[in-house]
């Protein structure tokens, strides 16, 4: 018999990705019994409140997960690989939303509206995808099942909360400072940790993550494999282009898809994508309908709009696709995961 409440510890709970998942923690009144703030040494001692009452925020420590039932954690990799063990150890389980585990062939790679059935593999850790990668694969999966992938050619325009706090502090200075005609000095994108750094404001910088010896950035290659594993699809061709724009949130794709079924329709493809789980479809080309990441914003669903055929390949399609990276993107699918643990009672003991 299911558990009614959890001991629940949020990893990396000051950050972006961690407020939001608080907040949702509240928003859908997920069954708490007690619950457990965590951050660096650094972030120790913020208060954060949750339901009307103010919680201190603690140091992560191997202890810190002592009864705790699940854990949410979102403090990056280094973080996760040090504890997500110790927690599972301690009889958590763990939703992991950095790229630690991922590719982990022993740990399963979530969407719940893509592949809900692979949370049953578990053993102790589910990792959440990357950001971009969840809501191009929530609007491909529907789209494979009706109609077969071949292929999907992805270029990204993602927004700066995708790299934390401080790259969405060093544009609001960037963009004051260049509209005021002061001098600018980045720091902080397209990598914090990089060689070399560019202004985000009033431009466009083709790297997110550090570069491989490919060619291609860290993120392009998340997208690339994380498709291939969340889809089941180890052949299908991939290939992405990942780009950083001037705005604070959602992630927006062009993405260019081949389907093995011949003679589709774009209306074939609109009637799928309309009785989607978690899809939303804002395609309306003669009144200007389509999504926008200012009008994703604070929402929970993927927005898919521009679908059209390719006008020389007949299996050709091409689609906008766009969702809040924070909610979607991060935190809401780290919850959807929690959620549906307990609703398929994968959290027994």
């Amino acid at each position: 018999m299911t558990k009614e409440t959890y001991n629940v510890a949020v990893v990396g709970a000051t950050g972006a990705v961690g407020q939001n998942i608080v907040k949702l923690l509240e928003e859908r009144n997920f069954p708490i019994n007690e619950l457990k703030l965590l951050s660096s040494k650094r972030s120790q001692g913020t208060k954060i409140m949750f339901k009307e009452q103010e919680y201190t925020v603690e140091e992560t420590t191997n202890e810190s997960f002592n009864d705790i039932d699940i854990a949410l954690f979102s403090a990056g990799g280094s973080v996760s690989k040090q504890f997500a063990p110790e927690a599972v150890k301690r009889g958590a389980v763990v939703v992991d939303n950095t790229s630690a585990y991922r590719m982990d062939e022993e740990v399963p790679l979530v969407v719940p509206e893509v592949n809900e059935e692979d949370l049953a593999l578990h053993k102790g850790i589910i990792a959440n995808p990357n950001c971009s990668t969840i809501q191009m694969v929530a609007a491909l999966k529907p789209l494979k099942e009706a109609f077969g992938l071949k292929k999907v050619i992805v270029s990204t325009y993602q927004a700066v909360s995708g790299a934390g706090n401080q790259a969405v502090d060093e544009l609001r200075r960037q963009t004051e400072g260049f509209l005021n005609n002061e001098e600018v000095t980045p720091k902080i994108l397209p990598v914090n940790g990089d060689r070399n750094h560019y202004p985000i404001a009033f431009n466009a910088l083709p790297q997110i993550d550090v570069f491989q010896d490919n060619g291609y950035t860290f993120e392009e290659m998340k997208m690339i494999n994380e498709t291939r594993k969340i889809l089941h699809a180890p052949e299908l061709k991939v290939t992405a282009t990942c780009v950083r724009l001037p705005f604070f949130t959602s992630h927006a794709e062009s993405v260019y898809i081949e389907v093995e079924k011949e003679g589709l329709r774009t209306e074939d493809l609109w009637k799928v994508l309309d009785n989607a789980d978690g899809i939303v479809l804002q395609d309306d080309p003669t009144n200007q309908v389509y999504p926008t990441p200012q009008s994703a914003a604070g929402e929970k669903e993927v927005f898919v709009g521009r679908v059209r055929k390719d006008l020389d390949d007949d299996k050709g399609f091409h689609l906008w696709i766009v969702s809040d990276n924070l909610l979607k993107g991060a935190a809401w699918n780290t919850v959807q995961i929690a959620e549906r643990m307990i609703e398929k009672g994968f959290l027994l003991k």
